[in-house]
């Protein structure tokens, strides 16, 4: 699998694009967008992974060579898509979306809705991961800690692949993920959190 990381790494003297306050931290929207960023990476890297049949994965006949390995890695897109949607339901809960709003979209009810996510959202306001977290993997820690550089190395990611046009315009511009970071307003106190 291919890590963001990998990407071209912005210096010290790199700018962000339209932050006015580029001092103050990330709103909690911001950094839950990136986490959402990251899960849809990892999802998207698991599925390319899956597409081509491997040198040597058929014997001669047609059969699998190695039984139970094309499934175990089904297993692992499958874990993915679902970080996927808890970072999603993490990302619109901070966004204000209701526990109903979640519900109806998953056509679930409110009460399973949050049942099945408050604890991601519980996690990602009351405590960002630590190095030393052996459930949150160096990455998450990575997009916690530090949610520009990790933008910035999944903004490379995007232009690598030439597939982040949400717009059908062709060009997902130069900050695909980073452009969109908001930064809290010091002046508005906590609320814009």
């Amino acid at each position: 699998m291919t890590d963001p990381r990998g990407a071209r790494h912005r210096g010290d003297g790199d700018t962000e694009a339209a932050a006015p306050f580029t001092d103050a931290p990330f709103t909690d929207a911001s950094r839950a967008r990136v986490v959402l960023s990251y899960e849809a990476y990892e999802l998207a890297d698991l599925a390319r992974a899956a597409v081509p049949i491997g040198a040597g994965e058929l014997c001669a006949d047609g059969t699998v060579r190695s039984p139970g390995a094309v499934l175990a890695d089904a297993a692992r897109l499958l874990g993915a898509a679902r970080q996927l949607l808890e970072a999603a339901a993490v990302f619109e809960r901070v966004g204000g979306a209701s526990w109903q709003r979640v519900g109806e979209v998953l056509g679930l009810s409110a009460q399973a809705a949050r049942a099945r996510f408050a604890p991601a959202e519980a996690r990602f306001r009351d405590r960002p991961p630590s190095p030393g977290d052996p459930s949150a993997g160096c990455w998450r820690t990575y997009l916690s800690r530090e949610p520009l550089e990790a933008a910035l190395d999944l903004d490379d990611w995007v232009l690598r692949q030439g597939d982040g046009d949400r717009d059908g315009d062709g060009d997902p511009g130069p900050a695909p993920v980073s452009g969109g970071l908001v930064r809290e307003d010091p002046t508005a106190g906590r609320s814009g959190r």
